[in-house]
């Protein structure tokens, strides 16, 4: 038979053998090391300079001192001296006043946690509990997902359109507002003061966009899209133009010069889409003329201007206007 056990390497007591107490005693000793591990220290090089007495080291690489040529070991300090044990692959140790448990691999201590199959778990609750429709639970007072060295995207998926895909904002465990793709594949914004009646605020389709300051004016288009704009504005020798997206567009031009005796041309700033466009013009300056239009077209009006009397005198000033649709 073996003088020691197979597994802790206890030493047995021998038939006939003196001072059985002492086998016994060192059997206790190494137990009292083995049962409930605790170890000051994982990967301990440098023996402490005051030991306590009972305290178990997990020495690593490169031990000095009274502990050089132990490494991998367990080191206790008993009756005034160092003991050491090597663990077996497998023995699980704490650390002393934590929760850290690591496994002996043989070669090292590693984290348990690094043995452990994180897939498919039924719920993980963090600082909170897990249910089955919350199968994952976080309280904290905040959450974050950072990048990997580029950059991070959140994914929330749906199985089909029908079916919904948002993040919902409560207040109390009611909801206040939610955004995303509620029951349909259009992007929406929804607020509600109980959780129970909903306004949708926003709803946003494929081809949509949102208009702001920096994009209500710029470039329409006679079938809006990304990037095309409400309203255009614009402006030449030939006076000034705003088109809205609706197709309608208004021309002005002031301190037009008009002609004695025939008639003037006003090209107009920017063209219609045809001569169907309202052309006014009001005389400018103190002396009494009226001013007449005729024959608009889309590019140009012709423009005469009479005094009092009826008669192509007078070349006063006027003040044009045109209303009508650029598509």
């Amino acid at each position: 038979m073996s003088d020691t056990s197979p597994r802790l390497d206890l030493p047995y007591i021998q038939p006939a053998q003196a001072q059985k107490h002492v086998t016994h005693n060192e059997a206790l000793r190494a137990l009292d090391v083995f049962v409930q591990l605790t170890v000051e220290a994982f990967g301990a090089t440098t023996p402490p300079a005051l030991p306590v007495e009972g305290q178990v080291h997990a020495l690593g690489a490169g031990a000095v001192g009274d502990w050089a040529g132990q490494d991998g070991t367990l080191a206790i300090w008993v009756d005034s001296g160092w003991q050491f044990h090597s663990p077996q692959p497998g023995w699980r140790a704490t650390l002393a006043g934590g929760t850290e448990i690591r496994i002996w691999t043989g070669s090292d201590w590693l984290p348990a946690s690094a043995n452990v199959d994180f897939d498919n778990l039924a719920g993980v609750g963090v600082n909170s509990t897990s249910d089955t429709t919350n199968r994952l639970s976080v309280s904290s007072p905040a959450t974050l997902l950072t990048h990997e060295g580029a950059g991070h995207q959140l994914k929330i998926n749906k199985a089909s359109a029908a079916d919904t895909a948002t993040l919902l904002f409560q207040s109390g465990w009611s909801g206040r507002a939610e955004m995303g793709l509620a029951g349909e594949d259009a992007f929406s914004i929804k607020l509600s003061a109980d959780g129970v009646a909903w306004d949708e605020a926003l709803r946003l389709t494929a081809g949509m966009q949102v208009y702001h300051s920096g994009n209500v004016v710029g470039t329409v288009a006679a079938s809006p899209g990304i990037g095309d704009a409400l309203f255009e504005t614009g402006s030449n020798a030939n006076g000034s133009f705003t088109k809205f997206a609706d197709g309608t567009m208004m021309c002005w031009m002031p301190g037009f010069a008009t002609a004695s005796g025939a008639p003037a041309t006003w090209t107009f700033p920017a063209a219609f889409a045809s001569g169907a466009v309202a052309v006014t013009a009001t005389a400018e300056g103190a002396s009494a003329a009226m001013i007449t239009v005729e024959t608009p077209s889309a590019t140009d009006v012709a423009v005469r201007s009479f005094d009092a009397g009826g008669a192509e005198t007078v070349s006063p000033s006027a003040s044009l206007h045109a209303i009508g649709r650029w598509f």
